[in-house]
């Protein structure tokens, strides 16, 4: 009775540190590569309509909030985007789930050291190294490098084209990395583990 007892007991501790990922399609993190040359038109962000929305997950809870973009632009050629560099505000983090000491507390928690070290890397950036036309006009696939913690991995993602006009282009992507390739390895607490990967839902807005 008693190692019935005692295996209930590691059952329920086992299920209490599971926690799955946030929904969305995992990108691989592989080296740097070379920035595509930033030929042809240049389209500045629009930094005030685009956006990036992070969601992160612990076994307990399902986290949202903003990150906001701080510059970038977007080259077109032949009628195609090109090229492209992109600076987030690591600063400006905001958590939208949460209100008062809570909400101030996980705001300074992806802050600090365990999580994005801001005071040390007050910047994240994205630069275009290829775009890869598909069988869809409305989808394209891009890869760039992805600079985190000043670690730079290169990914590669599907983004849909929602706007591709001489004076605006717009285009969205949601995807999941896996934060420890990126020096993000804090586990969270034993009974409340934090899941592996991050969720991005990026939308950007440049004009001519």
């Amino acid at each position: 009775m008693k190692k019935v007892f005692l295996l209930f007991i590691g059952l329920g501790l086992f299920a209490t540190s599971c926690v799955s990922n946030p929904e969305g399609e995992k990108v691989e993190a592989t080296d740097e590569q070379n920035a595509a040359e930033l030929n042809g038109a240049e389209y500045q962000l629009n930094v005030g309509e685009s956006s990036l929305i992070w969601t992160g997950r612990k076994v307990s809870a399902t986290h949202h909030g903003t990150v906001q973009f701080k510059s970038g632009k977007i080259h077109v050629e032949n009628n195609a985007i090109s090229a492209g560099n992109f600076v987030a505000d690591m600063t400006s983090i905001v958590n939208e789930d949460l209100t008062g000491d809570m909400n101030a507390k996980i705001v300074g928690h992806l802050k600090s050291p365990d999580f994005f070290s801001v005071d040390e890397f007050p910047e994240s950036s994205f630069e275009i190294t290829s775009v890869k036309a598909t069988d869809n006009a409305k989808q394209v696939v891009i890869s760039g490098n992805l600079k985190i913690k000043d670690i730079s991995k290169n990914i590669t993602f599907n983004a849909d084209l929602v706007e591709f006009t001489d004076s605006k282009v717009q285009f969205k992507a949601d995807f999941n990395i896996e934060r420890a390739d990126w020096g993000i390895t804090y586990a969270g607490m034993a009974d409340d583990l934090i899941a592996k990967e991050i969720n991005y839902k990026v939308n950007v807005v440049a004009y001519k």
